[in-house]
């Protein structure tokens, strides 16, 4: 479906050799001077949130994390990371759960986030709305 809707919109969909997130980082670091904007889907965290395996998910998860560093070392202008959906482990499904996102660049300002999770998120999303009672 990603790819499909992306040819919709006119992208270019790069094959990456390998179904690794290393894999898919290889491949953008190969292309990134090619084009001005890039859609990376890491589904693993959706299928294993379905399965239920909440240790995996969360090896992935990490394994992300720790690629973050070389996206970022690309020069990109702008780094936003979220899902499509919520896939808690422990419901094996889709849910209504809010999503997080994270958005980098010089051109933003920081936030009162100190890390990125559904927690940290929606700390921020109560406590603002509490200030404005």
């Amino acid at each position: 479906m990603y790819r499909e809707v992306s040819k919709l919109l006119g992208m270019d969909i790069l094959e990456v050799s390998g179904g690794s997130i290393g894999d898919e980082l290889r491949t953008l670091s190969r292309n990134f001077g090619d084009y001005d904007f890039f859609y990376l889907h890491v589904k693993k965290t959706d299928s294993y949130g379905e399965d239920g395996n909440f240790g995996a998910k969360v090896g992935v998860i990490e394994e992300f994390d720790s690629l973050l560093p070389e996206i970022t070392g690309l020069g990109v202008d702008v780094l936003a990371v979220t899902g499509d959906h919520s896939t808690p482990s422990a419901m094996k499904s889709h849910s209504w759960h809010p999503v997080p996102l994270m958005i980098g660049s010089e051109y933003c300002r920081g936030g009162e986030v100190a890390d990125f999770s559904e927690s940290s998120c929606l700390s921020v999303i109560w406590g603002s709305q509490r200030r404005l009672k």
